[in-house]
């Protein structure tokens, strides 16, 4: 080896995990079996990190944890990972203020669903080339128990971005992939497209981020046999239990019509029609595209389940209730997949995504963002209302956060998205607090963002002050008037954009830590902060099918823990051999 093995300090874990009976309670139990030590390289950081030392090291750490926490008898039949992406504490916060206000309760003391969990913890998102990471590296470090570089999905950091040859031998088996080779059903539902980065990380591999359809391949990536997120969605070995979520024409031959969308066509240029390729490999299986046939199926005649509600990603939760479109809410994807994926007697893996968080913090603005992070918490309580919680694990967290900032001094009960009414500083005296104003006398929201496209100055699409969403500039100038007067606008109107001290074409994502909520066996090895590969370690450390299956893959040592990197292809041979 490269680098000598040296005893990790205090890295522990549990000999062994018996295989039978998931724990009929989150009651704490001693270990009934020696604890064995595992050793991790010690290496000169960061350029000795490699996809096994990654691995090993999550390994370590997510045996640590079970261990401090006495978590060895706890097994999980079904796994749930609810990701909201860019879902930082301040938008956690601000969005359960929100919730409590619109509901006409104390704001400030109200619980979303999983923040009444009894078990949390911090990720590490960072990624292996960026402080401040993207939703492709982060996703795939979830999944796969390896942080990797941003723009890559199920990919090592190993080959060059949009390197396609050197890709081989260095894709990432995901936990989904797991789940499937172990006979489990599975399933990957988001509110972005099917193909984008998060779900993507579930069941892709890919050393660019952005090739969800063949049109968007480089002439190279063709040459070289790299296959589109879309195809690769199709022919996944087995395929998906189930899939939904948006980008309905990453499946549709190139011209064709979007049965829904007027004016939008097909962009695949390789001829395959995926949709028609998936009904006649499961012809048991139901495809949807709207809301209607959704609610309409029949779940227990419906072994399979494919939905493309919208050509794109799917409208913000706003837009489709105003609207009153025809597509599913969050929660109702989440409810249908289940009833679907709890028929195998061998339990399922899940992975929900919130993706529309994301993009509403990117266009700078607080309403939508808040509004999609309440309508995920929706989904993981309707998640909770339709599992056994003495054998489901549900884990909630993020891949990042945003630069969306929760400050001033507003008084309790002032409204979230309003101005701040209260002190202007903490050593003010009691009482007597109005409409704060900054240093020059005007006042201010108590959400903002460190930057993106609601800087005050003039773009190229909209003029000097207050911009409304959307608001996508090519070019900004900078204010010359200085700050708007805010005392005459109404900062709470769902298109209003909070203001942003940096110009920038989107808002970027942030490199602090996000929150990890957990339920269900194994749930207490969430605790500390966790380096973020360390999240699927805890996960199949405390899932009997899915350990078991990564030791036929040849990844665990002599007491039976997963601590070496599995490849893919082994992974892929096992698969086939099998059908």
């Amino acid at each position: 080896m490269p680098f000598p093995f040296v005893r990790a300090p205090r890295m522990l874990l549990l000999a062994s995990f018996p295989l039978l009976t998931a724990c009929a309670s989150q009651a704490v139990t001693r270990p009934a079996v020696p604890v064995a030590a595992i050793d991790v390289p010690a290496i000169q950081r960061p350029d000795a990190e490699t996809p096994q030392w990654w691995f090993r090291n999550g390994a370590a750490a997510a045996a640590q944890l079970a261990a401090q926490a006495n978590t060895g008898g706890q097994h999980a039949k079904n796994v749930i990972v609810f990701l909201g992406d860019g879902m930082s504490l301040p938008t956690i916060a601000a969005a359960h203020v929100r919730a409590g206000q619109l509901k006409g309760v104390d704001g400030e003391s109200y619980r979303l669903s999983f923040e009444r969990f009894p078990f949390s913890a911090l990720s590490r998102t960072y990624e292996t080339d960026q402080q401040t990471p993207d939703s492709a590296g982060t996703m795939t470090a979830i999944m796969s128990g390896v942080k990797t570089r941003a723009g890559f999905i199920g990919v090592s950091q190993v080959p060059r971005r949009q390197d396609c040859a050197a890709t081989r031998g260095q894709e990432l088996v995901s936990t989904l992939e797991l789940a499937s080779a172990a006979g489990m059903s599975t399933g990957a539902i988001t509110t972005t497209r099917i193909t984008h980065a998060t779900p993507a990380a579930t069941y892709g591999h890919l050393p660019e981020r952005n090739w969800e359809v063949d049109a968007d391949l480089t002439a190279d990536a063709k040459t070289q046999g790299c296959k589109d997120f879309a195809a690769q969605l199709v022919d996944f070995p087995g395929g998906l239990t189930v899939a939904m979520g948006g980008g309905r024409t990453d499946f549709m031959r190139a011209g064709e019509d979007d049965p829904v969308e007027r004016g939008m066509v097909g962009q695949r240029l390789d001829g395959r029609d995926l949709i028609g390729e998936w009904k006649q490999r499961h012809p048991e299986g139901a495809y949807v595209w709207n809301r209607t046939q959704l609610l309409a199926l029949d779940v227990a005649k419906t072994p399979r389940l494919l939905g493309l509600f919208n050509p794109s990603h799917l409208n913000y939760e706003h837009e489709r209730t105003t609207g009153k479109l025809d597509e599913p809410s969050l929660a109702e994807m989440t409810t249908r997949a289940i009833d679907v994926l709890k028929q195998n007697p061998n339990g399922f893996f899940l992975m929900v995504e919130g993706g529309r968080i994301d993009h509403a913090l990117h266009g700078g603005n607080a309403y939508r963002a808040l509004d999609e992070t309440i309508t995920f918490a929706d989904a993981v309580q309707a998640a909770l209302q339709h599992t056994d919680p003495s054998n489901t694990l549900i884990v909630v967290t993020a891949d990042h956060s945003h630069t969306m900032t929760f400050a001033g001094y507003p008084r309790r009960g002032n409204d979230i998205l309003g101005l701040v009414q209260g002190h202007t500083d903490s050593y003010d005296e009691e009482g007597g607090a109005g409409l704060a104003r900054d240093a020059a006398g005007r006042p201010y929201t108590t959400l903002g963002f460190a930057n993106g496209p609601g800087y005050t100055g003039a773009s190229d699409v909209q003029p000097e002050g207050s911009k409304r969403f959307p608001h996508n500039p090519h070019d900004y100038s900078y204010d010359t008037k200085g700050r708007p007067d805010l005392s005459k606008m109404k900062t709470s109107n769902p298109d209003y954009m909070q203001e942003a001290i940096l110009p920038m074409k989107a808002e970027t994502h942030g490199g602090e830590d996000v929150a990890i909520f957990a339920t269900g066996p194994g749930a207490a090895a969430f605790h500390g902060e966790l380096e973020q590969n360390a999240i699927f370690h805890v996960i199949v450390q405390h899932a009997p099918l899915l350990r078991e299956e990564l030791c036929k893959l040849g990844s665990c040592n002599a007491d039976g823990v997963p601590v070496d990197r599995p490849t893919y292809e082994a992974w892929l041979q096992q698969v086939t051999s099998r059908r």
